[in-house]
């Protein structure tokens, strides 16, 4: 959604609140499988390394080469850490349950901090014609989205 395709929707409130539920559902369900008919534990990072070889097509053939947004206001969230924890939780416990418990939560307090040195120098602050902002928001207001809904944005 919005919180994954924008720098400046990557706030420290519902980015790490949406993604991680919505994005956990395809890496288990893969893990799952490959777990249940192979016993192979790395259903989870094979998938999470598929869905971010395809954001990237997407984010560099719709994003950079179509509206010319530069990738840096466009990336993906780096989601490799969390499923290879996740996949790791799996092969030590062999435990759907303890994985889904202590997998899940790991998959979701890994997200913020293993993306954090990506996100962090988009969140300076600066002057910007008397106002003080961030650099993600500066981007938001001079590369305008159409059919983006701004009254959902929260500007910091």
């Amino acid at each position: 959604g919005d919180w994954d395709f924008w720098a400046d929707w990557k706030d420290r409130r519902l980015w790490v609140t949406v993604y991680p539920i919505v994005m956990i559902t395809f890496p288990a369900a893969v893990q799952a499988v490959l777990w249940e008919r192979l016993r192979l534990p790395w259903g989870a990072t094979v998938c999470v390394l598929g869905i971010l070889f395809g954001e990237w097509v997407n984010r560099y053939f719709n994003f950079w080469m179509w509206t010319y947004f530069p990738i840096n206001f466009v990336f993906p969230t780096a989601a490799v850490h969390m499923a290879i924890f996740l996949d790791v939780v799996l092969m030590l416990s062999g435990s759907f349950l303890f994985t889904a418990v202590i997998g899940g939560l790991g998959w979701g307090l890994l997200m913020y901090p293993g993306n954090w040195p990506i996100i962090a120098p988009l969140h300076v602050p600066v002057e910007y014609n008397g106002m003080l902002m961030s650099i993600a928001d500066i981007q938001g207001y001079h590369y305008v989205r159409t059919g983006t809904p701004e009254y959902i944005l929260m500007v910091e």
